[in-house]
């Protein structure tokens, strides 16, 4: 009634800073008396519902005469100095938050009663619902001069804004179309004043309070679109619900967007929460182990609306350096449900980079110490780092969408595919400068201990020495085969770049090979650790006749220096060298072999079996690599080889297997005995073979392992197909649980009846029991919000180590010594008792280990 009368330029001073304070406690009071008569409210009680009725009305016309106050302001000038009306915006946001509050409470405010002032309520959100909208109009018209430095008003600003964020996050669950509002007059009005605010809003809560709104959305969509599969008839309002839910999902993501593009320097402590909020949309969504199950028509319409949007999200975060340190950083430990959108999330940035400047390639593909706690690794160990941890996904296999081929359907891909083909679409484009970073990324991941990660790495090296130069794959060649020759001893090491140099060998060009063979010369010896690995498949007929015959002129002189030496353990890592690359010529050019070399090889094999002893393989690992190697040689000659020679190899295997051999002598052993089945046995030494034969079969095919079940059951199916003694086949058959097992594996019957659910919910706990310690950190932090980092694994320190390590170094020299003193001379009478003293108190240590 007095606002018409008064000037308007002079309101705050005469009316608003002395009203308003006034207004606000009023309302809190009345508010605090609301609450407090509220928990005496019953139907029996008129007293006390007429004064909750009298307040609330009361209530309802004082938010009517602030909407009266902001409508006024907004009828009499065209544009709004925010200073002229300071006192307004603050006072209306407090007591709409407040009136906000209440009415989301007001299930527990009023208990089993709401019903009784239900209607009071109503009025009350409608009033506070307008009263607000008002204030946006109005808050619309304010104008700030960029130019001037005005702190008062860009404070007050501030404030306006984060108390809207306030009432954001209490209106979430309560009105999504006034939620969306609320949060598009916070976006607009922030990129309004941006210039004057930027420096002075808190980034970290808009952003922390959009991705929340984001998850909640999107979480919804998944349970509504989950109920509607689960649901037999078709409800319109539910896919209504759906789409509109969805809707508002889009809304926020875009939101998002726009607000990340304007004021993306000033959000370097909001990267973990966008880090996180990517992380957790994947999670919940197919193809991830722990997504909600949703069909396919929906999959469609929510990657459509919704994920499209993370997309561009990830190319505006792609420079900005405090992303790349959130992804890339090297303590970072993910819960297991986290690890394969990690994954994801790395094969998006790796798809983006060939379109970004050098330097921001240069950023993301090479490690940079950036504290002394902190470091960034580079993008492709971290893709190969985070690939590994997707042992689930990788087992089941999930299936991700494939790239359309002009005139081809897209087919689902597995995630193993999805890697190596856009790892391989980098590589082509990967810039020549960072070439060294490439080699030492693949190589670090081809040297891994896990089998997956290094077939990847040799199936992008493999792709890399076809889409590279000659040249380039010769030297890559090269560098693999003086990695063999200077690696020391047996190791997976040495068995994951063995394969790669076989693989990259078949690439090379002929003139490359012979340039191979004059570097690595087959005629010396030092170079066998190489020739072992090498496919001779792989080179001309010309050339490989003649390195088959290098290698094998080689291969027997140095068995033969053996045979005619001492004969010593120590000398038997060299030998086996030797024996091993005699068997790869047997394996890939064993046609290659004249009748000359092919007796050489059988003469030096036959002598050197005759030097084994049943103690000496069940107990020494250099021994039993020997046999291993002989078995092999012994079986690709099997149909030229001495009947004795036969009888004792088998006869040596049935002791050896009562002994219970390592597996890779129990597999060696397969290959024997299942070239048997190639060969007829004469009458006169079938009672000397064929018993001891079927002996092997039954106590293999008794294993417990897996893994060497599996082999027996092939080897003796390949012995059972090709034997002309079928005689022998049911003795092989000990047990009627063997039997059964041999039939099933006939058939192939006897596999678990597993449901898709069943095996996901298996595969999920394998990965949980592989890798507890992220299990241990996901119930931790499910007690925090979704949206924060994750805690770091503690270090697990060993006191005493570098102790341990000098004195096991000291006894390793120790034996060193004694070993060369027993190559000079005779050893005193005295020694082997000394030794197996040493030996008990070594068996004594081992078991304080174990227990």
């Amino acid at each position: 009634m007095f606002l018409p009368h008064m000037n308007h330029l002079t309101l705050e001073q005469t009316f608003f800073s002395q009203v308003l304070p006034k207004t606000v406690k009023l309302f809190d009071d009345m508010m605090y008396e609301l609450t407090s008569q509220a928990r005496g409210l019953s139907s029996q009680n008129l007293e006390i519902q007429t004064t909750l009725k009298n307040i609330l009305q009361t209530m309802v016309q004082l938010l009517g005469a602030l909407t009266g106050c902001v409508q006024h302001v907004c009828a009499t000038q065209e544009s709004v100095v925010l200073e002229n009306i300071q006192s307004l915006p603050s006072s209306v946001l407090h007591i709409i938050k407040s009136t906000f509050v209440h009415c989301k409470n007001s299930e527990s405010v009023y208990s089993g009663c709401l019903h009784l002032v239900s209607d009071h309520l109503q009025a009350l959100f409608k009033e506070a619902y307008s009263l607000q909208k008002q204030l946006m109009e109005l808050l619309d018209m304010v104008c700030m001069n960029p130019l001037v430095d005005e702190s008062d008003d860009i404070l007050n600003m501030v404030v306006v804004i984060h108390s809207l964020l306030d009432i954001c996050s209490v209106i979430s669950s309560m009105d999504h179309a006034f939620h969306a509002n609320t949060w598009k007059f916070i976006i607009k009005q922030s990129l309004k004043h941006q210039s004057i605010i930027k420096s002075q809003l808190k980034h970290k809560d808009i952003i922390t309070s959009l991705c929340e709104d984001i998850l909640f959305s999107f979480h919804s969509c998944l349970q509504l679109a989950e109920q509607m599969s689960q649901s037999d008839a078709q409800d319109n309002a539910d896919y209504r619900l759906f789409q509109k839910t969805l809707k508002l999902c889009r809304f926020f993501a875009n939101s998002l967007l726009h607000y990340t593009k304007e004021f993306l320097p000033f959000l370097s402590d909001s990267c973990c929460t966008l880090h996180q909020l990517y992380l957790q949309i994947h999670s919940k969504f197919p193809p991830s182990l722990y997504a909600t199950k949703i069909p396919k028509a929906h999959q469609e319409e929510i990657a459509g609306a919704f994920l499209v949007i993370l997309d561009p999200l990830i190319s505006q975060l792609l420079t900005f350096q405090p992303f790349m340190q959130v992804v890339l950083d090297s303590k970072l430990d993910l819960p297991c449900e986290l690890q394969f959108p990690q994954c994801l999330l790395l094969v998006v940035v790796m798809d983006k980079l060939p379109s970004q400047p050098e330097e921001v390639q240069t950023l993301w593909c090479t490690e940079s110490q950036v504290s002394e706690t902190t470091t960034r690794i580079s993008l492709l160990k971290a893709i190969f780092y985070s690939f590994e941890q997707c042992s689930g996904e990788l087992s089941l296999p999930v299936h991700l969408r494939g790239v359309k081929s002009k005139g081809q359907a897209e087919v689902a891909v597995t995630l193993y595919q999805h890697v190596c083909v856009h790892l391989c679409t980098f590589i082509t484009s990967f810039h020549p400068s960072l070439f060294a970073e490439l080699d030492a990324a693949l190589l670090d991941a081809v040297l891994s201990a896990n089998m997956i990660t290094s077939l990847l790495a040799m199936d992008a090296w493999c792709f890399l020495a076809r889409y590279g130069t000659a040249e380039l794959c010769t030297h890559h060649v090269t560098l693999v085969a003086q990695l063999i020759k200077s690696c020391p001893g047996e190791c997976y090491q040495l068995i994951n770049l063995s394969i790669l140099l076989k693989r990259l060998f078949f690439f090379m060009a002929p003139l490359h090979q012979l340039e191979f063979i004059q570097k690595f010369s087959p005629e010396e010896a030092e170079n066998l650790p190489v020739w072992q690995h090498i496919s001779f498949q792989a080179l001309p007929a010309e050339l490989r006749k003649q390195t088959v015959h290098e290698v094998t002129t080689v291969g027997t002189a140095e068995c033969r220096k053996w045979l005619s030496s001492n004969r010593t353990l120590g000398e038997l890592e060299s030998l086996n060298i030797v024996l091993s690359a005699l068997l790869a010529i047997c394996n890939s050019a064993g046609e290659a072999l004249d009748r000359e070399k092919q007796a050489a090889i059988m003469e030096v094999v036959s002598q050197l079996w005759s030097f084994l002893n049943i103690k000496q393989v069940a107990e020494q690992p250099y021994v039993q690599q020997t046999f291993s190697l002989l078995l092999p040689l012994l079986g690709f000659f099997i149909q030229t080889l001495d009947p004795k020679l036969i009888i004792q190899v088998v006869t040596l295997q049935t002791s050896l297997l009562k002994l219970e051999p390592p597996d890779y002598v129990r597999l060696a052993m397969l290959d024997f005995v299942s070239s048997l089945g190639k060969l007829f046995i004469p009458e006169a030494i079938q009672d000397r073979i064929l018993p001891n034969l079927s002996c092997i079969f039954a106590l293999l095919l008794a294993d417990r392992s897996w893994l060497l079940e599996q082999h027996t059951l092939e080897a003796f199916t390949q012995f059972a197909e090709g034997t002309n003694h079928e005689e022998i086949v049911p003795q092989c058959l000990s047990s009627e649980e063997t039997k059964n097992k041999v039939v099933s594996f006939l058939e192939k019957t006897g596999f678990v009846d597993e449901t898709e659910s069943a095996k996901v919910e298996r595969v999920k706990r394998e990965k949980e029991t592989f890798w507890e310690p992220f299990a241990n950190v996901t119930v931790e932090e499910a007690k925090r919000s979704s949206l924060q980092p994750y805690a770091k694994k503690a270090r697990h320190e060993f006191p005493w180590e570098e102790e341990y390590r000098s004195a096991l170094h000291t006894i390793a020299g120790a034996l060193e010594v004694t070993e060369s003193l027993l190559q000079k001379g005779p050893a005193p009478a005295w020694l082997l008792m000394e030794m197996e003293v040493l030996q008990e108190r070594m068996d004594k240590l081992k078991r304080y280990i174990a227990g």
